[in-house]
């Protein structure tokens, strides 16, 4: 959604964390998958583009504004609930990367239930087509 935002750098960056995140679980799923696919496209990354692991640890330094992080975050966690339920690893790692973006958990709560809103007014949207 906020991710043309992002730097060529901080795309790339961008999927390796979204991959690290939907794999955290033990599966891909189709929805996932798809997913994926639509962030590739949305942000301009070849489709052939293959995500490569990638720590935590320093990600700040490249998602270096708070509009990168907040971006990033708001699209990792509607990708977790890509499957229909935002599984107990996403959660974690979603904080953890939080942590390193220095977003209190408060936010974070407060960022979630607004991706939570917006994925229940994509499916009431849905419905109209």
């Amino acid at each position: 959604m906020f991710l043309y935002e992002l730097d060529q750098n901080q795309k790339e960056a961008f999927i390796c964390l979204a991959h690290v995140v939907v794999v955290s679980d033990g599966e891909l799923s189709p929805g996932e998958h798809l997913m994926m696919g639509e962030l590739k496209r949305e942000i301009g990354l070849s489709s052939e583009f293959e995500p490569h692991y990638m720590p935590i640890d320093g990600i700040g330094e490249i998602f270096n504004t708070k509009s990168s992080r907040v971006a990033t975050i708001i699209a990792l966690i509607r990708l977790g609930y890509a499957d229909g339920a935002f599984e107990i690893e996403e959660q974690f790692l979603l904080r953890e990367i939080c942590s390193t973006f220095e977003v209190t958990e408060s936010d974070f709560t407060i960022i979630e239930n607004w991706v939570r809103r917006l994925i229940a007014l994509e499916k009431e949207a849905r419905t109209f087509m």
